[in-house]
């Protein structure tokens, strides 16, 4: 599969998955083409890594590196991580879609951010 990291628009409606119909990414427009999902293959939620926040470092035993990181954090602030941004979650959908008539189909994971409320195709195997 190749990466992406590009910006979709996304229509959601009934498509079919594996235990029947569910409610997610009908179609979506990427680069001007407009794709059609036939199926979902799969969905899951992600969070961040939230076993590298400052607050959790003590319960895994990792008071030193906490040290460091808070050490970093205070040197520069744009680089410390929150607990909000370390908890935020994600769906990921891998659907198979199709463009046109012509048969072109692939498979893409296209991710909805909650933290932004927007859609990216994140890979793409066509």
């Amino acid at each position: 599969m190749r990466r992406y990291d590009d910006p979709v628009e996304v229509r959601k409606g009934r498509v079919p998955g594996a235990g029947g119909p569910v409610e997610g990414p009908e179609q979506f427009l990427w680069k001007g083409w407009l794709w059609k999902v036939s199926a979902v293959l799969a969905h899951w939620v992600e969070t961040g890594p939230w076993w590298q926040s400052r607050e959790v470092a003590p319960v895994l035993g990792a008071d030193q590196a906490a040290d460091r990181a808070a050490d970093q954090a205070a040197a520069d602030p744009a680089t410390a991580a929150s607990v909000h941004d370390l908890l935020a979650e994600r769906e990921v959908w891998r659907v198979e879609a199709g463009r046109g008539q012509i048969g072109t189909t692939g498979v893409f994971d296209l991710i909805f951010d909650w933290a932004h409320g927007s859609w990216r195709l994140s890979r793409c195997a066509d």
